[in-house]
């Protein structure tokens, strides 16, 4: 992760400078709902169960990299960036001078630990939307990225077949972005979001694609935070995503008996259009309208891609489309977030090297 400025320097300021809750009308929006009763499945570096604004905000998850599958529950993070992602989407906004308020400040978080300071693997990533499927996650959020695998592909259409919001992060462009690919982002099943700024322009790290679904407000974005005084600003795509599976959960709290597909269309059909006329690549569908999600009179999709259609795709003038189909160009290996090591894994007995993004909040 880029990291674009210090904490705050005094805690009660910390609210004021969640400028996308204004953006977004995010008070407005909580008077329709606040996400009680959803899981979102935060897979990542774990969260910091002891940080105050997540306080009654964590289940107990897991660390996918414990051998023992047991010893650990996904609530330690020595990274910070699962911590980050747990408070856009639920901070509770009760720390210090009222906290970080999450888009969906009701709803649940389930950290699952895939690694720590850029290490995993695809088997983690694997395990860890497994997890979630066994607890049933209402959306899962995916802050990360890395190569096609064909293991994790088929644990991500397990997860759409499951009926869960898939949400990742489109990529930030930066110097290192040809050393790994933009999946899971780029899968079908996936709503990819990109990034824009307080200008409501996309932010000059977003990578544009034919895949991008959204974007939403991914910079100079406030968060919690691992290390004193528990808060830092930074930016990228992961922000973003996030903020986009706390409005995904918002939204399956207030349609809880809304499939998985269709409130992917309601996030796309009501985005605010950007750039070019349409669904463009720069913007997806458009920037992320909240309020307009939660109240619009939406048409649904067709019978049949109600159950069938990839939830990432769901466009305002196409609705059975995608904004990740399947007749997208080959992937090139441009990337997303600022932090690439290289893991070694055993995928089905043969030794592979891993290469994944993952964007950090500090070091």
């Amino acid at each position: 992760m880029v990291v674009v400025t210090a904490a705050p320097a005094l805690a009660d300021s910390t609210r004021d400078q969640q400028w996308y809750l204004a953006d977004l009308k995010i008070a407005e929006a909580h008077k329709l709902s606040r996400g009680e009763g959803v899981i979102v499945a935060v897979i990542d570096t774990g969260a910091k169960s002891n940080h105050p604004d997540l306080t009654g905000a964590l289940l107990p998850g897991l660390d996918t990299t414990d051998s023992n599958l047991a010893g650990r529950s996904g609530t330690e993070d020595i990274d910070g960036h699962g911590t980050a992602m747990a408070g856009l989407i639920a901070g509770r906004g009760h720390g210090d001078g009222d906290g970080i308020l999450g888009i969906a400040p009701a709803a649940k978080i389930l950290p699952i630990a895939t690694g720590g300071n850029g290490y995993t693997s695809t088997a983690f990533m694997t395990k860890a939307i497994d997890f979630a499927i066994e607890k049933h996650a209402g959306v899962i959020n995916m802050s990360f990225a890395t190569g096609d695998d064909d293991v994790m592909h088929a644990a991500i259409r397990k997860a759409q077949a499951t009926d869960i919001v898939l949400v990742a992060s489109a990529g930030n462009d930066n110097d290192i972005s040809n050393l790994v690919d933009k999946f899971p982002a780029k899968y079908p099943e996936v709503l990819a979001v990109g990034a824009y700024g307080k200008d409501r322009k996309v932010a000059p790290i977003s990578v544009t694609g034919p895949y991008i679904g959204l974007t939403a407000p991914g910079d100079q974005v406030i968060s919690t935070d691992i290390n004193p005084p528990g808060y830092q600003v930074a930016g990228g795509t992961s922000d973003a995503t996030a903020i986009v599976s706390g409005a995904a959960a918002l939204l399956r709290a207030k349609y809880p008996d809304m499939s998985a597909a269709e409130v992917v269309h309601r996030l796309t059909a009501t985005a605010d259009d950007a750039g070019a006329a349409g669904r463009d690549d720069t913007y997806g569908y458009g920037l992320l309208n909240v309020v307009k999600a939660l109240t619009a009179d939406v048409a649904p999709l067709p019978a049949a891609g109600a159950s069938a259609a990839p939830s990432g795709g769901a466009a305002q003038d196409a609705p059975a489309d995608t904004s990740a189909s399947d007749d997208l160009p080959e992937p090139v290996n441009v990337l997303v977030p600022a932090l690439i090591v290289a893991g070694l894994v055993v995928l089905a007995g043969v030794l592979v090297a891993v290469l994944v993004a993952r964007r950090r909040r500090s070091g």
